[in-house]
């Protein structure tokens, strides 16, 4: 079997402003760089759908969800925060970056291919119950991990989220939650500022959070000590129905708005590491998605990376 793969032409339609970071040659840039991959035609490609709300009111409040959608539609510049900035498309953008995950999902639970990458914007991680943050409006691997939950009846999910920055709204989705383990490793102290070692749940989901705030300045060897010490050993433990990938690339060391300096070749290890997990303990469902990533030249080269470990293509080939 293949793995699958999502962009769409519309995710360039969100337009968050002038001198913003999170830009839509982000996605033009990495898929001027696949498309000159001799292996990229051989991934599965599939077309996005709308989020339908019910997933969405999952994670979101029906008065949040109403609320982005009045505003946007009145030509707000942003969204709760000055660095969530939407055009009139955002909306809709956004139904269609999380409806592409759950698209995604649906093929790889149904094992049409063993796993899958999904090329979107806006990304997700911040983006709370009630409100936008951190350039995201809708919470999509949040979503996703209850679609697999509600929908097609997965029991345990884990959320390994290495974007550099915590993803605070994710944590909060699922902090009470044991049946899904959110693990993340970050820059700390950083934006948004949460993520600390004592953060590891509430109530029943106490132990169902594992954050590994890495101090600026850290490279390769301290994040695959933290996997080989911490987060290997607590995917075994959990032992997962599905691992879900919130898959920023700005702790690349090019990335410009962070002081991580992971190497391209890293995304492939950690991708290794996440893929084995999910052979071991999840038949193989794995479902990654874009968060961040800010270096035109990094992110299309981490992805590249990313996707060869997931299609079982050799580092090697072109």
């Amino acid at each position: 079997m293949a793995t699958g793969f999502i962009y769409d032409k519309r995710f360039l339609d969100h337009d968050t402003g002038a001198g913003h970071p999170e830009r839509p040659e982000r996605l033009v840039a990495t898929m001027a760089h696949l498309e000159k991959q001799s292996w990229f035609a051989d991934l599965k490609k599939y077309a996005p759908r709308m989020a339908e709300r019910e997933w969405l009111e999952h994670i979101h409040s029906g008065r949040y969800i109403d609320r982005a959608a009045d505003e946007i539609a009145s030509g707000v510049p942003f969204v709760d925060t000055p660095d969530v900035g939407v055009s009139r498309e955002s909306y809709d953008v956004a139904l269609l970056a999380a409806g592409a995950v759950l698209e995604l999902a649906d093929r790889v639970v149904s094992r049409e291919v063993n796993n899958g990458f999904a090329l979107v914007r806006p990304p997700g991680h911040h983006a709370e119950a009630n409100a936008a943050m951190g350039f995201c409006l809708f919470n999509n691997v949040a979503v996703t991990a209850r679609y697999l939950q509600k929908h097609h009846g997965l029991d345990k999910i884990i959320i390994l989220d290495w974007d550099v920055h915590h993803g605070n709204g994710t944590q909060h989705s699922f902090e009470a939650d044991p049946s899904v383990l959110y693990i993340s490793l970050h820059q700390h102290p950083f934006y948004p500022g949460t993520g600390t070692y004592a953060e590891t749940g509430v109530g029943p989901g106490v132990g169902a959070t594992l954050n590994c705030p890495m101090p600026a300045g850290c490279g390769d060897a301290d994040y695959q000590l933290a996997f080989t010490e911490r987060i290997l050993p607590k995917i075994d433990e959990f032992k997962p129905d599905a691992v879900l990938i919130s898959a920023g690339f700005d702790a690349h060391r090019l990335d410009p708005l962070a002081q991580i300096n992971l190497s391209t070749e890293f995304y492939a290890w950690m991708s290794e590491r996440l893929l084995e997990a999910a052979n071991r303990h999840a038949n193989g469902i794995l479902i990654s998605m874009l968060e961040g990533g800010y270096s035109l030249e990094a992110i299309a080269l981490c992805v590249e990376q990313h996707l060869k470990v997931l299609a079982g293509i050799p580092q090697s080939e072109a």
